[in-house]
């Protein structure tokens, strides 16, 4: 069935609803009641808002608004298709589990400008689903750069010297590499005249050639930067100064996810399989996902910070979502998207776990951990499911991208990248199994102990469950709540096909 395309507000409503949010908490400054109200409504109303689209887009339908014309080419154009939905749908639910946390981890610790750290998470959300619904090239880099400039205040959060070294360090990697993709833009926008999103690409009609080559690594480069990409990964650890709310918006919902989701834009809906195959840079980018994946997690093995292992982590876990946009096939697209879902809720569940250690004991060292579990099993106890899940055992959320990952690798009769996810997930086990073992198994060090509760414990706790819970439950179910699975597999089918269509394989 081939999409209807209809004019419709509602990817514009999701954009702005949080962008109102920030103005509405920058003015509760003094009220922190209503403050944390204007962020439950943004964040429930944009998930409403969001899922309230996921029948008409399965059913064959485009929703799209083009709010601002200027010229031919340029303009701000929005656009829910199955692959922003995935996206989006992952963002509007995790931002709500997240608010929650962020009222009990800030109340727990009682950290100081809560305001501007409520308002500038508001506006991340909103650059975020600007990225999600952006229809061409000139919206996703407008709001990608939105994207980098409201992170940057919570990066610095702390405001100490530790914290500006990792802002400065921040901006300087995603400012360039933005700059860096917009060169790829114009020089597009140059050859073709627009830069809206096709599946298939919308470069087809080009001739292969040395430019469309220095395009694709131009454009590349600028969103492996966010991706966390080897050797452009450097920003990512640095960033770990931040509290952990801002951690997992990093990691799981916002800004590496963004860079992932750019990749996969560029590759299925910028210039299509046919042509990259005929420039011959795919295999190059497959092979730097390889490398990260397994460099990555070596890197990790040796991190006794839980943060930092948690970032390489996440460094190697994001190069699966590039290696499968790489390899160009179908099923290794479709494992590519639900990885981008997959890995941000256990991902999301372990920073929300090590949030919830800090908070409690203060502990924030991998060999400080012993006997944790007993103090702390029902944290412990969703780590260990995000931890496996990351690892790939069955009956979690990322057993299934990694299987069709694997599948595409060899439809692409690239057997090297199976191995290469097999040796992923032993170093996994190796940087993760220690840990549970350790917080289960061993005795506590003298002098560890719970800290007396201030409050704020009960919503650490509950946002870390439903996460762990929903990583369970998507292993099991992996259509279960927002569709997720039908929706990846719709959008591969668009990439494979060349055209928006409706109704799945």
């Amino acid at each position: 069935m081939t999409m209807e395309i209809f004019l419709n507000y509602r990817p514009l409503w999701a954009v702005l609803i949080s962008l109102l949010a920030a103005g509405l908490i920058m003015l509760s400054d003094r009220r922190p009641n209503l403050r944390e109200t204007w962020t439950v409504f943004a964040a429930v109303g944009k998930m409403l808002i969001v899922f309230s689209m996921i029948p008409a887009v399965l059913s064959g339908k485009i929703l799209e608004i083009e709010p601002i014309y200027i010229a031919q080419g340029i303009s701000l154009h929005l656009r829910a298709d199955a692959a922003g939905m995935v996206f989006a749908v992952l963002a509007s639910f995790l931002w709500v589990v997240t608010s929650f946390y962020s009222f009990g981890y800030m109340r727990k610790l009682k950290e100081k400008n809560q305001t501007g750290y409520y308002a500038s998470f508001a506006v991340c959300l909103s650059a975020t689903m600007g990225i999600a619904f952006a229809a061409n090239l000139l919206t996703f880099f407008v709001f990608y750069e939105i994207l980098t400039i409201a992170t940057y205040p919570l990066v610095v959060h702390k405001c100490d010297e530790e914290s500006r070294q990792a802002g400065r360090k921040y901006l300087v990697y995603t400012l360039l590499a933005g700059q860096v993709f917009l060169i790829g833009i114009l020089w597009l926008q140059f050859l073709v005249g627009h830069g809206e999103f096709q599946p298939g690409g919308f470069l087809t009609e080009l001739e292969p050639s040395r430019a469309l080559q220095i395009i694709f690594f131009l454009m590349v480069a600028g969103t492996a930067v966010k991706a966390g990409v080897m050797p452009f990964h450097g920003w990512l650890p640095a960033a770990m100064v931040a509290p952990t709310p801002v951690s997992a918006l990093l990691h799981a919902v916002a800004v590496v996810k963004a860079g992932a989701f750019g990749i996969i834009r560029i590759v299925g809906f910028v210039f299509g399989s046919e042509l990259l195959k005929e420039l011959g840079v795919a295999p190059i980018l497959a092979a730097v996902a390889g490398f990260t994946i397994i460099v990555s997690s070596l890197i990790a093995l040796n991190q006794d910070n839980l943060k930092r292992r948690l970032a390489f982590s996440t460094i190697g876990q994001l190069s699966y979502v590039v290696l499968g946009a790489a390899l160009l096939t179908p099923l290794a697209i479709l494992g590519a998207l639900y990885h981008i879902a997959a890995h941000a809720l256990m991902k999301i569940t372990l920073f929300f776990c090590a949030g919830s250690i800090y908070a409690e004991t203060k502990l924030t060292q991998v060999s400080q951990l012993k006997g944790i579990g007993r103090k702390l099993p029902v944290t412990m106890g969703a780590f260990t499911v995000g931890a496996v899940g990351i690892i790939g055992l069955p009956l979690i959320v990322g057993f299934i991208s990694k299987w069709n990952l694997a599948l595409g690798a060899l439809q692409q009769g690239q057997g090297i990248y199976v191995a290469v996810l097999l040796i992923s997930s032993l170093l996994s086990a190796a940087y993760f199994l220690p840990i549970i073992y350790a917080a289960f198994f061993q005795k506590p060090d003298a002098g560890i102990a719970v800290l007396p509760s201030r409050g704020g414990s009960e919503l650490i706790v509950i946002s870390l469950l439903i996460t762990a819970v929903a990583s369970l439950v998507l292993g099991i179910f992996p259509n279960a709540g927002g569709y997720l699975y039908d929706l990846a597999t719709l959008s591969a089918q668009n990439i494979v096909t060349g055209q928006f269509m409706g109704g799945g394989w």
